[in-house]
């Protein structure tokens, strides 16, 4: 399930795997290169190993239609293995809010990604450029997760 509407994203995706080994994958920030699609040329610029926690920032380098862009997210909220919120500080968005939860359900794992995103220019720009995007992004983001946690 994937929806998009008035500035908030909303995907779930449910994984075969216990929540324990799920929140581990994602609190290797190092996943995230894995799961994100190819043509944003996305990497983390941070020095590795990366200590997840409340408070730690990360620094990425990606591109979007050819822009090299430059990100920084905190982690805002870290409750293991629930739940944790990234937060844009420093990048393309007036603002980005990441809550990821992770629920255990039918012998697997309910992972829900809510997303609260305001772009420049306003909902004008949002609907015609940035929905689009990412809509785009989290598609390639759930195949990606489904293949990273259960390869067969």
């Amino acid at each position: 399930m994937l929806e998009i509407k008035n500035g908030v994203l909303r995907a779930e995706l449910w994984l075969p795997k216990p929540l324990e080994e799920v929140f581990t994958f994602f609190a290797d920030a190092q996943n995230l290169e894995k799961i994100t699609p190819p043509w944003l040329s996305f990497w983390i610029v941070s020095p590795r190993p990366i200590a997840m926690k409340q408070g730690t920032l990360i620094d990425y380098k990606l591109r979007l239609k050819g822009f090299p862009l430059r990100w920084q997210s905190e982690i805002s909220v870290w409750d293991p293995p629930h739940c944790f919120v990234d937060e844009q500080r420093k990048g393309p968005y007036r603002r980005w809010r990441h809550e990821h939860r992770f629920q255990p359900k039918d012998g697997g794992t309910l992972v829900r990604d809510e997303v609260q995103f305001a772009a420049w220019g306003g909902r004008i720009v949002e609907r015609l450029f940035v929905e689009k995007d990412l809509k785009r992004i989290f598609d390639y983001r759930q195949a990606a997760m489904g293949t990273a946690l259960n390869p067969h």
